[in-house]
């Protein structure tokens, strides 16, 4: 189905996006400055020619074809054209350095505010749109600030000075192709108010095709694995097509724009012409003097044409501009208060959650906590058992505060969360997910990503409490070999053993084990538990837990279900009940029967 014609966006808002782009230009006047000099010389080298066009044939072949002055003219066109060339790469550095300045200024902005906001705000958008406006949006802000401006400002200058020059020289003529001008840009303008709706359109379906790409690609095994090549291929066609349609739109209108432009101003330089030749022929006009209009009248409607074909681009690019706008104006859910409580030092590692009720934004009928309330004392090891959706993964959430609850408290050391700052509560907590996530880099990096300043000696004292230290020397570039995108190059048991060496070096009060032996082998299990054994010693530790052993070894079990505890004791306890915990343990840990 084809799209419909996006609504036109009030008069105020057409380029009005490019503001943003402004302020991050500005901080570099002196370039500017620069840029604007070369530019302004170059306008003035190129208006030169048609002055000199004038005066060679006036005065050097009418008046006496005084060769002397021809000659003279000549030279200084020689030296004019050196002008012309070093003043144009000046302009060329200046403006490009503007633009690529700009932009990874922009991408650092961008980035640095999506860093603050909440994890909600990244389940509700996809990362692969988001990481489209950074390079393809971007890229659109980079050819306004680096071409677009300089050609804007460039046609401008060489356009009012063309005006100028025609003005002096047969102010009728000038006359009639200023009243011409409003007749031309009238329906520039008009259509120029559709070409920008279909300008977002279109960069919104790019997106589009960028983030299904990253979604695939990182799926590829899956795809593959289940034959489901033909499909994905057809539904990235299906999206490339309505791409390529709102694409067609964009270029429709923008040809339109273009042959509109070009057949006004071309047919009034034609009306212009024929009234110029019966001037010449009553001796009302020198032959020099129509030399130089003519010569003028095309730099000047090159000028405006070039103009005119500029404006789509700035459009696309204030519809850029709009996009990366909506990141930089998104305010993070939670934020450390004006004056942040400090919480207690040293750190104890006590957690309590008072009462706590809290639904996700994107469930809001659902109830992931009801009326919850646990004390963990500090060194205390605590395991969270339950089925799918009884709340054991929320309560991390809100121990890290990527949420806060609608109703209750959750306090670590007595304070608090949303009095103090969710730095100072993050740095307390070291976290080993159930899916380890491994960055595309070295294992060194990876491993003090829990503590960035660790020196060697205390990673590789983590790597040997985690059981990693063997098959990180065995790497062929050992703490500095790439690992891949995702850790490819790592099993799982080497993955989760990195994870925990990271919690290590973090050396945090409070442990957060999120099923972090889930799916390992026999061998890798127990290697990854013994780690885990010198991990949980003497810190806060809240298990989410469907292995035996991790139950057992725990100073108490909570069972919740539906958000709430509903049964609290040690394994034995709990399993003599024969309530939900016998149930679930009947099930999960049949291996230990």
């Amino acid at each position: 189905m084809a799209d419909p014609a996006p609504a036109a966006p009030s008069p105020g808002r057409r380029l009005s996006s490019l503001k943003m782009v402004w302020h991050y230009a500005s901080r570099y006047k002196l370039q500017a400055l620069l840029a604007l000099l070369a530019l302004g010389l170059s306008s003035a080298a190129t208006l030169y020619f048609p002055i000199a066009l004038r005066s060679v044939i006036d005065g050097g072949f009418v008046r006496g074809r005084d060769m002397t002055h021809v000659n003279r003219v000549f030279y200084q066109l020689f030296a004019v054209a050196g002008v012309l060339g070093v003043a144009t790469a000046v302009r060329f550095y200046f403006v490009s350095w503007l633009g690529e300045r700009t932009v990874a200024d922009v991408r650092i902005a961008v980035q640095r505010n999506l860093l603050r906001l909440a994890p909600r705000y990244f389940e509700e958008n996809r990362p692969s749109e988001i990481a489209s406006r950074l390079t393809s949006d971007t890229a659109q802000i980079e050819m306004v600030v680096g071409t677009t401006a300089s050609v804007i400002l460039r046609n401008a200058i060489t356009g009012f000075g063309g005006i100028a020059l025609m003005l002096v020289w047969a102010p009728k003529l000038a006359g009639m192709i200023l009243l011409g001008i409003p007749v031309v840009l009238g329906p520039i303008m008009l259509i120029g108010r559709r070409l920008r709706g279909y300008s977002r359109t279109s960069q919104d379906r790019v997106a589009d095709i960028g983030a299904m790409a990253v979604e695939v690609l990182s799926a590829m095994k899956v795809v593959q694995a289940f034959g489901q090549e033909r499909r994905e291929g057809s539904r990235f066609a299906a999206t490339v097509e309505r791409s390529f349609a709102t694409a067609k739109r964009r270029i429709l209108l923008r040809a339109l724009l273009t042959a509109m432009f070009i057949t006004l101003v071309f047919g009034a330089v034609t009306l212009m012409l024929w009234s110029t030749a019966s001037d010449v022929a009553a001796g009302r006009l020198s032959p020099g003097s129509l030399g130089g209009f003519v010569l003028a009248s095309i730099l000047t409607t090159g000028a405006f044409a070039a103009l005119s074909d500029v404006y789509s681009d700035l459009l696309r690019a204030a519809g850029a501009a709009e996009r990366l706008a909506e990141l930089l104006a998104e305010q993070p859910e939670i934020a450390p208060p004006a004056h942040p409580a400090a919480l207690p030092e040293p750190a104890r590692g006590a957690i309590t959650f008072d009462h706590v009720v809290f639904r996700y934004p994107t469930r809001p009928d659902v109830s992931a906590l009801a009326d919850f309330s646990l004390d963990v004392t500090p060194g205390e090891t605590v395991a969270v058992v339950g089925p799918s959706g009884a709340g054991k993964t929320t309560l991390f959430q809100l121990i890290q505060r990527f949420y806060d609850p609608q109703s209750g408290e959750v306090r670590i050391d007595g304070v608090p969360l949303p009095l103090a700052d969710p730095a100072d509560i993050r740095g307390r907590i070291a976290m080993v997910p159930q899916e380890t996530v491994i960055f595309g880099a070295s294992a060194r990096d990876n491993m003090r990503y829990g503590e960035w300043d660790a020196s060697d000696d205390a990673i590789w004292a983590a790597a040997e409490a985690a059981n990693a230290a063997d098959f990180l020397r065995k790497l062929p570039e050992g703490l500095d070999t790439f690992l891949g995108e995702g850790g490819a190059r790592l099993s799982g048991g080497q993955r989760q053993r990195v994870a925990i060496a990271r919690a290590l070096l973090r050396d945090a009060p409070i442990l957060l084990l999120d099923e972090a032996t889930s799916a390992l082998d026999a061998e890798s299990e127990q290697l990854v538990q013994q780690a885990l054994d010198r991990l949980m010693d003497g810190r806060t530790t809240l298990v989410i837990a469907h292995r035996l052993a991790t139950v057992r070894a725990a100073d108490r079990i909570i069972v919740m279900d539906d958000g709430r505890i509903v049964e609290e004791g040690t394994h034995a306890t709990l399993n003599a009940k024969g309530g939900l915990y016998a149930r679930l343990a009947a099930l999960q840990f049949s291996e230990a029967a």
